[in-house]
């Protein structure tokens, strides 16, 4: 079967645009590991205004300029100039046609077939007896042709039943005739945005790090938008989600907002959340990226690089006690590089920094160009906050852990466990390693011989400070006391 194009009767679903000046707003989404495709599956608010010429007592009213992947439970609609204007019904049409369809609705009428003949086309018509594995005519002087290829297809008309774009439909009933501004909502998959931040690092005289952040915004919602007025919201929002349940991010009708060529977002405390509104109209064509700058970049903020060694990361504490002397035993350890500074009004920021992706890079001093050395993600972080990003991990510097002794008092209910971490610096100067320690085996704990002073971070974890000399070694030793 080849369906090649169709004549006569335009059967495409095409995306339809909506009109310039419609409000939009879009739920941030930003699932840390996911590409920008799987991370399009957000919900946004549209809201348009629109003049209808509307008849008195009951009519109905048709609009077909909505995004295909309109959710039609959250359609809302209000006369603004008449108050006491009702809406009786409202109903969703998306029974849009195609060729599948068409095919259907023409069996025993009459359609027009074009054939390939040498370097021309051959008109054909006949009764549709059947489109599956082929069609199936049947000519005006009784005979039968199959045919298994074809050129276009030309059908007489659109049948009943059958559009082309989505349609919303009111029932209305309205006191007087004539036109009226009216206002439509309603909420759209298909659309998601999150923040991209690009680091430029330097540590030549101290840790500073040149910042900048843009705004990535997914239309995928089955329509495009011209200079529309734009606002975005950063901050989590409950919603019912069947399962697996998607965390999404909350949303506010967008009113129309001041049009300059240069302005960009304002932000601004809203509910529990944060409102970015955008300061210009934008067009955000169907199925594209667009990239807008969140803020000016910012210069020089100080930061701080950080070696961490955390080997008992996965082993948490549970509840209750573990008294398995195998539990846990020996490993080698990732030294794992992390870049951490101020969201502060003196580091030059102090503003609420909406999740996303960081990317890092640092020049080369050989040829000055620009090298990427690793991103993360980070969360909604308001001001005054510190960001953490981890980088990669160490290449010169390496980490192993073992247990070095285990031994249990059953009858007096306590038990010492000893661990020997190792750590090796390969480099020609010295650094600075922080080994975390998590005490999983009961609640209560004390630590004894320990050969470095240690922090107590919670419950359950602990921290070393240690510095290794240059193409130098250092062990740290403790045993950590439980009773229970």
């Amino acid at each position: 079967m080849n369906f090649r194009g169709l004549i006569g009767v335009s059967i495409l679903a095409q995306a339809s645009l909506c009109h310039a000046g419609d409000a939009i707003t879009v739920y941030s989404q930003y699932q840390a590991g996911r590409s920008a495709q799987q991370s399009a599956n957000g919900i946004a608010i549209v809201s348009h205004d629109r003049e209808y010429d509307i008849a008195k007592g009951v009519s109905e009213l048709r609009v077909t300029d909505v995004a295909a992947r309109i959710d039609p439970t959250t359609v809302s609609f209000q006369s603004l100039d008449r108050e006491e204007v009702r809406v009786l019904e409202q109903r969703y049409e998306f029974d849009l046609v195609n060729q599948r369809k068409l095919m259907r609705r023409f069996v025993g009428e009459t359609i027009e077939v074009e054939l390939a003949q040498g370097d021309g086309t051959q008109v054909i018509s006949g009764v549709l007896l059947s489109s599956d594995d082929g069609l199936t005519l049947q000519h005006e002087d009784g005979r039968i042709s199959s045919l298994s290829q074809w050129r276009n297809v030309r059908f007489p008309a659109l049948p009943d039943g059958l559009i082309t774009k989505p349609t919303l439909v009111w029932r209305l009933h309205s006191e007087q005739a004539g036109k009226q501004q009216t206002r439509t909502s309603y909420q759209t998959g298909g659309m998601a945005w999150w923040a991209d931040y690009n680091v430029l690092l330097n540590e030549q005289d101290q840790c500073q790090a040149n910042i900048n952040a843009w705004v990535s915004l997914q239309n995928q919602s089955g329509t495009g938008f011209e200079q529309a007025n734009l606002k975005l919201v950063a901050g989590d929002v409950n919603r019912v989600q069947p399962a697996p349940q998607i965390q999404y991010r909350t949303q506010v009708l967008a009113d129309a907002v001041p049009e300059s060529a240069a302005a960009g977002f304002s932000e601004k405390s809203f509910f529990e959340y944060h409102l970015y509104t955008l300061g210009r109209s934008i067009d955000l064509p169907n199925n594209s990226t667009t990239q807008v700058e969140l803020f000016p970049a910012v210069q020089a903020v100080p930061c701080e690089k950080e070696l961490v060694v955390d080997g008992s990361k996965q082993w948490r504490y549970r509840g209750g006690v573990n008294t398995d002397s195998g539990y846990h035993g020996n490993s080698s350890m990732d030294v794992a590089v992390y870049l951490r500074f101020k969201n502060d009004e003196d580091s030059g920021l102090g503003i609420p920094l909406p999740e996303g992706r960081i990317r890092i890079s640092q020049v080369d001093d050989a040829d000055g160009r620009v090298e990427f050395i690793g991103e993360d993600s980070i969360a909604h972080t308001p001001k005054d906050e510190e960001v953490m990003v981890k980088v990669g991990n160490a290449f010169d510097v390496v980490g192993e852990r073992k247990r070095s002794d285990f031994k249990i008092d059953h009858n007096n209910h306590r038990m010492w466990d000893s661990y020997e971490v190792t750590l090796r610096n390969h480099k020609d100067e010295a650094v600075d390693v922080v080994v975390l320690e998590s005490l999983y085996r009961a609640s209560n704990w004390t630590i004894e011989n320990n050969n470095a002073p240690f922090e107590k971070l919670n419950a359950n974890r602990i921290r070393f400070n240690v510095s290794i000399p240059a193409n130098g070694e250092k062990v740290v030793r403790y045993t950590a006391y439980y009773t229970w």
